[in-house]
């Protein structure tokens, strides 16, 4: 399937590796013009080298903190009209409401609330004027289904999913839709945190703590990330434009409610 964006501009944050990288190499392999975030620009050269290897062609890189101020402006400057905008960000750690002090919260609500809440509002008008915008938000499955260890992530995300359901009421008029992906266990160095968490406390190899991982999903193994940079990609079609204020549950047939 043709999905219609061959020369779209398209900027994805946090993108030198994981889901975020999977995004940028989807959109490449569609022909847009891709734009990729990081804080190093070594990480960045690795990852911009990856993507030419399996698309043929380099990105253009953006090396740049979403969590401040200042790194938003250099982004904005670096890539002004975007007709695509993957929002992606490291989530804060595990833990409980014990756990987490004033200064974890304030950290957790500008990297995963504010820093994708002031690139959408800077990026939608421009979108609406041209009649065209994807913006992606990827957050998390504990949007829907809180563990007892991700209630600050859970919490932060849910904040960007009310946000943009009410936004894209307007935006959805121009063709600028505004959807969330809502990932659970890929195999991404995530996971490989985890694990190592796992081994750290409970005294298991690293394969029994990824055995453990892979076991709590529905289809007993971890996500491919190419599968979710396929569906980013998919929610970026000019077909989708029908598609918006949504949530795509992709954690391999887990979430246990119908709705």
């Amino acid at each position: 399937m043709d999905l219609g964006i061959r020369g779209k501009i398209a900027l994805v944050c946090a993108s030198t590796r994981g889901l975020g990288l999977a995004c940028a190499t989807a959109l490449s392999r569609e022909g847009c013009e891709v734009f990729i975030n990081g804080r190093s620009q070594d990480a960045l050269d690795r990852a911009a080298e990856l993507i030419a290897q399996q698309t043929r062609v380099r990105p253009k890189t953006i090396a740049a903190d979403l969590n401040t101020v200042e790194g938003r402006d250099v982004i904005l400057a670096a890539c002004p009209t975007p007709d695509i905008l993957i929002n992606n960000n490291a989530g804060p750690e595990p833990g409980k409401i014990a756990d987490w002090s004033r200064e974890d919260w304030l950290a957790a609500v500008e990297a995963n609330l504010l820093s994708p809440v002031f690139l959408i509002k800077a990026y939608v008008p421009g979108m609406r004027e041209r009649k065209f915008g994807r913006i992606v938000n990827i957050t998390s499955a504990m949007v829907k289904s809180p563990s007892a260890t991700m209630g600050l992530s859970a919490a932060v995300r849910a904040g960007l999913t009310a946000l943009s359901k009410s936004v894209q009421r307007d935006s959805v008029v121009d063709n600028v839709t505004i959807n969330n992906m809502l990932p659970e266990r890929f195999d991404t160095d995530r996971q490989k945190y985890m694990a190592a968490r796992m081994v750290k406390n409970d005294g298991v190899t690293t394969e029994q703590a990824r055995a453990k991982i892979a076991a709590t999903i529905a289809a007993k193994r971890l996500g491919d990330p190419a599968e979710f940079g396929d569906a980013c990609a998919f929610l970026c079609a000019a077909q989708a434009g029908f598609i918006s204020g949504q949530n795509l549950q992709l954690d391999g047939g887990s979430y246990a409610g119908l709705v």
